[in-house]
């Protein structure tokens, strides 16, 4: 159980080893000896009382984060060295709180995920020098988050390495449990016990931790995001890595946990995290992933937004869709919801470095697409039925066509389709807006399929009138089609804006917010006022602790009305100063 750290050391103790002593040890230009000191200062150092061996580990810390790769110390005993440290701070809680040992376990847990980040050798050593035990300790929450942030960082690197992945096996149910509880209760662990405290309910080691004893109270809150941010990461890969080789998933695929990974971003800032639909994406690998994942429409549908997006894991989330399209058991629980909105993408040509997108969405929609047709399968609806043939026709029946199709056919199809386009520009200026969707849909029947540019136009003003039509689905597909023609490099800034607009008319913050950013993006320095305006709105709709905060104010009711106009800035300035 975490036990809360007071402010203030107790005693000062004889000076057994002096600090000054290792760094000596370093400046030892002689190699065999320099080894025999390093080896016997790491053998002692737990074992003596010394106030200076925060100073110590802050100097091992930073060579470890510089030069991870270095085998010097990792070879002289170091892991064996640290493993002790952190069960002396987890299981003496009066050396844990004298002088400035209550860094120790943070540093000693540091070093050892630096140290066995990349190499398997590294974490072989590790793991036989007794660091599992020491690190499940801080995993358990013993002392705090910030302790448990660079343990999940070790373990992780531990359970990345084939090596000693197996060396994990006898604490498995518990390092699943584990993760699975942090990454589902982080945000609001590191809220209630740090952002939204006062200056002064703040544990002094923490701030300092986070800046490292520079900046002020704004400083400390956007660290804490990140930091918190980086806990839920370092979750969903320890997870990663057991899903990923078939471990422990009946632990994972746990319905109530499933249904919060939608909501795991990992944090814009670290795209190498799997995140919440990284992690669906590897079980989606898995049958037993599937099936469980099937049986749940909402994380269906949040694969299906998120696939329909511009976040940068849009490929993630169509994969794992086409995986569950592909596995015939159950293809048909979720053709319903993903046939719609994979559709929407059979244009699409790369995504992150994956080619023909498009095309092989299509091959995975229309696999028995006769089936579906004659039978008239129950399971399918007429909305699914009626998207699959549209895919059919465009994809085969108008390719077929238009190959066999005269030159001058073509010429006057395109021109036609130019008129009913201008037609329908006509409806729409002049407010008839159901009139400008009929022409812009005639406008698209004829444009021919080579050209992108002119059907990406009318997709997107097709868009714009669904968006005037509170149609926030048929806007949302429109403009991803557009999108899709426009391709990845250069996106339809317009379509971006106007599909933007239309996750925010859903209620899906996180979409819109994406598509403003990268709208945004493409606007460069000449950013729109109404953009910026809307952009900070869904900002604080999605700020990390968002639902932390909404649980703080219904414990603190007296504060809400205060906080209720302020902005994000200001309102984590009211609660840190009142």
């Amino acid at each position: 159980m975490e036990f809360r750290i007071p402010e203030t050391s107790t005693n000062n103790t004889a000076h057994n080893l002096n600090c000054s002593c290792f760094f000596c040890i370093l400046s030892e230009t002689v190699p065999s000896v320099r080894r025999t000191r390093i080896a016997k200062y790491f053998k002692q150092m737990s074992l003596r009382n010394n106030q200076e061996h925060v100073l110590v580990l802050s100097g091992i810390w930073k060579i470890a984060m510089t030069k991870p790769n270095d085998p010097e110390f990792p070879s002289l005993g170091i892991f064996t060295c640290m493993a002790k440290l952190i069960s002396k701070g987890v299981t003496h809680r009066s050396w844990l709180l004298r002088h400035q040992n209550i860094y120790i376990p943070y540093y000693a847990a540091h070093i050892i995920g630096s140290y066995t980040m990349t190499k398997p050798k590294f974490a072989k050593k590790a793991v036989k020098s007794s660091v599992i035990q020491p690190l499940l300790e801080l995993l358990r929450g013993k002392i705090s988050w910030v302790e448990q942030r660079v343990a999940l960082r070790a373990m992780g690197h531990l359970a990345r390495h084939k090596a000693t992945f197996e060396a994990l096996k006898a604490y498995e149910v518990e390092i699943i449990e584990a993760a699975t509880n942090i990454a589902s209760t982080c945000l609001n662990k590191v809220y209630d016990d740090f952002v939204g405290l006062k200056k002064t309910e703040r544990l002094k080691y923490h701030r300092n931790l986070l800046t490292r004893g520079f900046g002020g109270f704004e400083l400390e809150n956007r660290k804490a995001e990140e930091w918190a941010s980086q806990l839920q990461c370092w979750s969903l890969f320890l997870l990663h890595c057991f899903a990923c080789r078939e471990r422990s998933l009946r632990l994972i695929c746990k319905k109530k946990f499933l249904k919060k990974l939608c909501g795991m971003w990992g944090g814009l800032s670290n795209p190498s995290s799997p995140s919440g639909i990284g992690l669906l994406k590897t079980l989606c690998h898995t049958q037993m992933g599937r099936e469980s994942i099937a049986s749940l429409q909402e994380v269906v549908e949040s694969l299906c937004h998120v696939s329909r997006s511009s976040d940068k894991r849009q490929h993630m989330a169509i994969e794992s869709l086409v995986q569950l399209l592909t596995d015939p058991v159950t293809r048909y629980k979720v053709i319903d919801t993903a046939a719609p909105a994979l559709a929407d993408l059979v244009e699409l040509r790369d995504v992150k470095g994956k080619y023909k997108v498009g095309k092989k969405i299509m091959q995975v929609l229309l696999h028995d697409f006769h089936k579906i047709k004659v039978r008239e399968l129950s399971l399918s609806s007429e909305r699914t039925r009626r998207r699959l043939e549209e895919v059919w026709e465009m994809k085969v029946e108008r390719v077929k066509r238009e190959k066999v199709t005269s030159v001058q056919e073509m010429r006057e199809k395109k021109a036609l389709s130019r008129v009913l386009k201008e037609e329908g520009s006509e409806r729409f200026f002049g407010g008839e807006i159901e009139e400008a969707v009929v022409k812009y849909s005639e406008a698209l029947d004829l444009c021919p399929l080579k050209l992108r540019k002119e059907r990406m136009v009318l997709h997107g003003n097709r868009a714009q009138c669904y968006l005037l039509l509170k149609d926030a689905e048929g806007a949302i597909s429109d403009a991803t089609r557009a999108l899709c023609l426009s391709g990845v490099a250069r996106p339809h800034s317009k379509s971006l804006w106007r599909r933007s607009q239309a996750y925010d008319m859903k209620g899906l913050a996180r979409e819109s917010l994406m598509d403003c950013l990268t709208f945004m993006n493409s606007k460069g320095f000449q950013m729109p006022y109404y953009a910026a305006r809307f952009f900070n709105r869904q900002m604080n709709s999605t700020w990390l602790f968002a639902s932390a905060q909404s649980k703080w104010y219904n414990k603190h009711p007296e504060m809400k009305e205060l906080v209720a106009n302020l902005g994000q800035k200001s309102r984590r300035k009211v609660k840190g100063e009142y």
